[in-house]
Formats: structure tokens, C-alpha cells, sequence
């Protein structure tokens, strides 16, 4: 259950409050570079993703602190941008301790099977090792990473907009029950009944069980 704002001290009254904003699309994401001209070098000349602007400072807007960079941005069909962060000193972003690799990443799509097996085709061309294609049912995808070390995913969409629809009428329930079975594994946890990672309710990926 989401937090009662309301009750902390000094905040506003929440029925006072506007409703959200709609979100129309994704703006951008930004990601730390190794070498701008690398960087561009694999989005617009391999994946073809136009450099469309860039912004460089020597202070950070949001922050005020010291820290030269070039910040330049990639546009994709829908007009939202991949970006990313020059700092100057060849340094690409350090991968996190406690997450594995494949998890954090970026997934783009694409329009059909076809153009996805075109990429796919055309990354291994420029020797950019490729995982995939998989297929999760509801689209397929292939993986890879950029020179920066990011994750990339390329998806082509099989399920239609009813399918999808019909998927969001659960997701909420499915979500609850993982949230009460965690709550539980945590009381567990903490008593030293269990050490071993929480597992899902069910498995809708029956066919990579390796036991």
C-alpha cells in the first residue's frame, strides 16, 4: 500500500492537489560515455539513430557542481532520444557490484520480425556480438552492448493492442501477490529462516527451466 502523504507533516492535502500530468513519451535517457565520437560512431553509422543536438558546460544545470562534459543526443522515430554524457577523461561507467549485466538495459523496437533479423544481421557485420533472437511471447528481441558497456535490446512486437489490454487487466492482482509474498519472505529472512532469493509466484517462462 502506497504511503499516506497526506499524514506527514507540512505536506499539502492530496485532494488539494492537481491530478498527474500526462506523461506523453519517453524524452530521453542518458547514459555515461566513454568517447563521444566511439559513441556516435555506434548509434548513427551501425544502428542509425541521427546525432541531433548537444549541449556542452562546464557546470552541472541541475546541481551547480563542477564537471566538464558534452552531453549529445541520438533521435529516434518517435522523436524521443538516447543521450549521453562525455565527461573528457576516457572513462566509461563501472558496472554495478550487485546487479547482474543483463538487467539494466534499454530496449528499442522495431517494426517487424524481419527488421529485427536485419539488425541483427547487421550488428554481427560490424562484429558486435548478438544474443538472440528470443522470444517472450508477446514480441521477440534481441540483446547486445554498446561500446560504453549499456545494454541494448531490439524488440519486434507480436502482441496486438487487445492482447496487451488483456494483459493489464492482471497485472495489478499478480503484482499484489508478489508484494505480500515478499513482505513474508522478508519476516523470514529476518528470523534466519531463509537465506535464498525470493522466487515469483509462477513461471511463464516453463521452456529455460534447466533442472
Amino acid at each position: 500500500m502506497a504511503a499516506d502523504l497526506s499524514a506527514a507533516p507540512g505536506a499539502p492535502v492530496l485532494a488539494s492537489l492537481p491530478p498527474p500530468a500526462a506523461i506523453q513519451q519517453l524524452h530521453h535517457y542518458a547514459y555515461r560515455a566513454r568517447d563521444a565520437e566511439e559513441t556516435r560512431h555506434f548509434y548513427e553509422d551501425i544502428l542509425g539513430l541521427p546525432l541531433y543536438h548537444i549541449i556542452q558546460s562546464d557546470h552541472v544545470p541541475s546541481t551547480g557542481e563542477y564537471c566538464p562534459y558534452t552531453h549529445f543526443f541520438f533521435r529516434l522515430q518517435d522523436g524521443s532520444y538516447i543521450a549521453f554524457f562525455d565527461l573528457g577523461d576516457d572513462e566509461a561507467a563501472l558496472p554495478s557490484p550487485n546487479t547482474p549485466r543483463w538487467v539494466n538495459h534499454i530496449a528499442f523496437r522495431v517494426d517487424s520480425i524481419q527488421a529485427l533479423q536485419d539488425m541483427k544481421a547487421r550488428l554481427e557485420a560490424h562484429g558486435v556480438e548478438v544474443l538472440g533472437v528470443t522470444d517472450h511471447h508477446i514480441f521477440q528481441s534481441i540483446y547486445f552492448f554498446d561500446p560504453n558497456g549499456v545494454r541494448l535490446e531490439l524488440s519486434a512486437q507480436l502482441a496486438d493492442e487487445f492482447q496487451m489490454l488483456q494483459e493489464s487487466k492482471t497485472a495489478h492482482a499478480r503484482l499484489a501477490q508478489w508484494t505480500t509474498r515478499k513482505a513474508q519472505w522478508r519476516a523470514e529472512r529476518a528470523g534466519g529462516k531463509t537465506a535464498a532469493p525470493l522466487k515469483p509466484q509462477q513461471n511463464d517462462r516453463p521452456e529455460y527451466n534447466r533442472r
